[in-house]
């Protein structure tokens, strides 16, 4: 059984904002590219800076290793952004992320949603995690938590 990387969560300060840049390119732009969209550096520099006041860095040992985003606007969440480094990928780290996130927004009464491009591989854990497709464009799936789903077999 993989064992989750210790890790501690926070708050993004400007200071961050060239590692999101890079971590962003690296773990977004190939997704986008096998999609066929141009998002060029300019645009996801843009994404970094976007409400980085509900930014986290993720840091595992003392280095920076992803970040998580959660918009927590009233009574209803987004999980606007979660990038994980690819060295620090399939040890369960977003899992574990994304159920901390899901029992706050419990235990605050709040709806939770996320997009996510149609080609992520991430679309699978959120369906596992009981995530459903509502909505849904030419290149991504708007997804809701949704408490009485049942378990994704995958």
């Amino acid at each position: 059984m993989t064992t989750v990387p210790t890790h501690r969560l926070r708050p993004a300060t400007e200071a961050d904002l060239p590692f999101l840049l890079a971590l962003r390119l690296a773990t977004m732009a190939p997704h986008f590219e096998r999609q066929g969209i141009a998002f060029g550096e300019e645009l996801h520099r843009q994404r970094a800076e976007f409400r980085l006041d509900a930014a986290s860095i993720i840091e595992i040992d003392g280095r920076p290793a992803g970040l998580l985003k959660v918009l927590r606007d009233g009574t209803a969440w987004t999980v606007e952004q979660m990038q994980v480094a690819s060295d620090h990928q399939g040890a369960g780290l977003g899992a574990g992320l994304l159920r901390m996130v899901i029992a706050e927004a419990r235990a605050a009464g709040a709806s939770l949603h996320l997009s996510v491009l149609k080609r992520n591989p991430a679309a699978r854990l959120y369906t596992r995690l009981g995530f459903r497709t509502r909505n849904e464009s030419e290149h991504s799936y708007k997804m809701t938590l949704v408490d009485d789903a049942e378990p994704a077999i995958r």
